[in-house]
């Protein structure tokens, strides 16, 4: 199976999807290829319920929302949607356009490449005390809120996840309580301010020693970082969000220059190498701010360049979208 377009987009995040947006506003074909099953990458994986404040123009939208907007948008100029496939080769053909193929053998030919793949694939970091009762009352995830309904719930981590799921889930459980290794917390101090202010418990500075149930989770001891004191809790479901592994996989064998993860960039957010671009958090420059916001703004900057090194009769400049129909 093979596709061809002009503009092929690696990751089907809220990047991605505003890529896909802009590529079709300036009339190039497009593709999205994005090794999860369903659109909206991290926001969509990690927190589809969560709140999310700095977006221009919505005071609050929801995750799920932001995504289902961003495909509704995109979907004017109906982009082929590759989802379940990882990237997993590039290589460059004799006429100077680029074939990825992805792990399952679908090829796509692109004039040019645009990588919004966030932090790559990334992999939630286990609960060691209470790993073997993953899907079982233990999971790294909240994608549906209410099936935590009338439970007693332990968050476990101090950063913006943890923080985010233990305020989303207090009036929604029974009981909520976040579990934290130190006394601070790596959240946003907003996030944290209205934790304190919550119903939600706050154990710190707690470890999770060790956890118990018969067949599904039901307890889990905590112990005191310093005094080693423990206590039990009972408990229906954990949530373990302790932060996530990123790996960049495939793509750091495509000869793109790669620092501390992230791909390199110019002013133009092309790559070392000729018609890839990069956008969002996978993209890298000095001064960079990692917002979705500013992902959009980048995501923009590389179609537009794209498009003239595409067709060069074309001006950078891509009109007002209120100029035209779209």
């Amino acid at each position: 199976m093979s596709n061809e377009v002009d503009v092929l987009i690696i990751g089907a995040g809220p990047v991605g999807l505003y890529a896909a947006y802009y590529a079709g506003f300036r009339e190039l074909s497009t593709a999205v290829m994005d090794s999860l099953p369903e659109p909206g990458g991290q926001v969509s994986a990690l927190y589809p319920e969560k709140l999310i404040y700095d977006i221009a123009g919505f005071p609050e939208v929801r995750g799920r929302d932001l995504v289902e907007n961003l495909l509704a948008q995109a979907g004017r100029f109906s982009p082929t949607l590759l989802l379940h496939r990882a990237a997993e080769k590039l290589e460059r053909t004799a006429d100077g356009r680029w074939d990825v193929t992805s792990t399952d053998g679908h090829c796509v030919r692109a004039r040019a490449v645009i990588i919004s793949g966030g932090i790559g694939t990334f992999t939630p970091r286990p609960l060691p005390a209470g790993s073997h009762f993953e899907d079982r009352g233990l999971s790294y995830f909240v994608p549906q809120p209410a099936e935590h309904t009338g439970k007693d719930v332990v968050v476990v981590g101090g950063g913006d996840s943890a923080v985010d799921w233990a305020l989303t889930l207090q009036g929604i459980a029974r009981s909520v309580t976040l579990v934290h290794r130190r006394e601070a917390f790596r959240a946003h101090e907003h996030s944290v301010r209205k934790l304190t202010e919550s119903g939600v418990e706050i154990l710190t500075p707690y470890v999770v020693s060790d956890a118990r149930g018969d067949g599904s989770l039901r307890e889990i001891d905590v112990t005191h970082a310093r005094s080693k004191e423990s206590r039990t809790l009972h408990c229906d479901s954990v949530v373990a969000a302790l932060g996530f592994t990123a790996n960049l996989g495939a793509l750091e064998s495509w000869g793109l220059t790669v620092q501390n993860r992230r791909v390199l960039v110019d002013s133009q957010m092309q790559t070392n190498l000729p018609l890839v671009y990069a956008a969002g958090d996978i993209a890298d420059y000095r001064g960079k701010v990692r917002l979705i916001a500013v992902g959009f703004g980048e995501a923009a900057i590389a179609v537009n360049n794209a498009a003239v090194s595409i067709n060069p009769d074309l001006e950078l400049f891509p009109g007002h979208s209120t100029d035209t129909a779209a």
